[in-house]
């Protein structure tokens, strides 16, 4: 173990109490491989780790529940952390790199400051455009224009109104004043509390083999979208869940971001608004283990799939629920991304360059944070569900894993947190054939002794699956 392994521990620790764990299980992780990497003025690597370590040691403890052994050895490299957060980045179908943003997604002058917006799929890149009253081929040209003579708060009010995607950039303080950056602070960094009615516990069959596979037979209904979602329900398939994600079939997901979330899980289309799409998931629901939902707040309720509606027609589900920005205060229903969350709560001004111009974070942290968060959450739910019965409801957004970032890890100095190794990412990453091509991808960061080190299948192509449990 390395010395600054006290500190990482102390992190998981709160995060790992934050999730009902056993006090002292951390002590089964160790820390290790390059240091220095991810690096920013905020602890972003500090951020990764932890939430990969808790994540981890989850599936591990559900292991034991499960062999009626002792919990694993937990194992959380820097550089496999790193290279899984880069994930998106490091994907490769047929020596393709996948597009990263549009060209309307980005940060742009106002005239009173800095606008972040997100255009990436062509609904919210058509409301943005009909919202500023541009026509459906404006480019970054015409938009900057546009922008640069109007108030960034009017057209991040404007653009939500017609369900675009528009924050204006703020400080840390300006977040803290403002309505829904104090709903925030009010909130923990996540909640993992009974569901409806109590019921008798669950006991899957023991597991026996090599991997184990804590999640092994449990079914797990995907209903999420970009990023930290998929990247939950990409984990849990890692762990031997069947993960079966649904979409709608008027929105597809791009086949980049499909490529690389949609490792060890099937996809399938059903429309729920149709009287036999709801009768496929209803049926699906009677069998599953799991729902996760990555919607914004109250946007699948019409369908009955309120948390405590689904515990009503499936007691003993577990339910875990992500948003962008929490589902509470004045922005509670809104629509949002990683990338918006960041330019809203002060860490893109934190991160800016010498000149003002807003920064980024190195990763897209807050997502696959709280991907990993999400994952631990569920997997520490179906362990309690063992023990003592009941629906779980687990409730996650990016926003509160931002202020886990900003406000609750400590910051350290650049030299506190060590200079940067030298690492080379094509350590942790692999090749795999898959209907979409072949995928050059990275490796999962999540290990424990015994424990599975990749994927059981690579994605299928999106929507090609039938509704059905295997």
């Amino acid at each position: 173990m390395d010395d600054d392994a006290g500190y990482r521990g102390d992190a998981a620790a709160l995060v790992w109490a934050a999730l009902g764990g056993p006090a002292g299980l951390t002590g089964r992780v160790r820390y290790g491989g390059a240091r220095g990497l991810l690096p920013a003025r905020l602890p972003v690597m500090d951020l990764a780790r932890t939430a990969v370590a808790v994540c981890a040691l989850a599936g591990a403890e559900l292991a034991a529940a499960r062999t009626g052994g002792p919990v694993p050895a937990v194992t959380v490299d820097d550089g496999a952390v790193a290279t899984a957060f880069l994930s998106e980045r490091h994907l490769r179908i047929d020596g393709r790199a996948p597009t990263a943003f549009a060209p309307l997604s980005g940060f742009w002058q106002t005239a009173d400051g800095r606008l972040r917006t997100h255009a990436n799929y062509p609904h919210h890149r058509d409301r943005l455009l009909a919202a500023l009253g541009l026509p459906g081929d404006a480019g970054p040209e015409a938009l900057a224009a546009e922008l640069a003579g109007r108030s960034a708060g009017e057209v991040e009010e404007t653009v939500y109104a017609a369900g675009g995607l528009a924050v204006a950039v703020r400080d840390a303080k300006e977040w803290a004043a403002h309505p829904q950056g104090a709903a925030v602070a009010r909130r923990p960094l996540l909640t993992l509390a009974p569901l409806g009615a109590a019921t008798p516990p669950v006991r899957p069959p023991g597991l026996a083999g090599d991997p184990l596979l804590p999640a092994a037979g449990l079914r797990v209904l995907d209903l999420t979208r970009v990023l930290a979602g998929p990247v939950a329900t990409r984990t849990l398939a890692l762990l031997g869940a069947d993960v079966l994600r649904i979409d709608a079939p008027g929105l597809p997901e791009s086949r980049d971001t499909h490529g690389d979330t949609g490792f060890g899980k099937r996809s399938a289309v059903l429309d729920l608004g149709a009287r036999a799409g709801r009768a496929s998931f209803e049926e699906l629901l009677a069998l599953a283990d799991v729902v996760v939902t990555g919607y914004r707040p109250g946007a699948l309720d019409r369908f009955g799939l309120a948390p405590e509606a689904l515990a009503e027609r499936r007691p003993g589900i577990v339910v875990a629920r992500l948003s962008a920005w929490g589902d509470y205060g004045p922005w509670g229903a809104r629509r949002g991304f990683d990338s918006l969350v960041q330019a809203a709560t002060g860490i893109a001004v934190t991160e800016a360059a010498a000149d003002g111009t807003p920064g980024v974070l190195p990763a897209q942290a807050l997502d696959h944070a709280t991907g990993y968060l999400l994952a631990a959450a569920v997997l520490r739910a179906l362990t309690e569900r063992s023990r003592t019965g009941g629906s779980r409801l687990a409730t996650l957004a990016l926003t509160q894993t931002a202020a886990l970032l900003t406000e609750v890890l400590p910051w350290r100095a650049p030299d506190a947190a060590g200079a940067a190794d030298a690492f080379d990412p094509e350590v942790r990453l692999a090749d795999a054939d898959s209907p979409l091509g072949r995928l050059r991808h990275a490796l999962p960061p999540v290990s424990f002794a015994d424990g599975p080190a990749n994927w059981s299948r690579p994605p299928s192509n999106w929507g090609s699956d039938a509704p059905e449990w295997w």
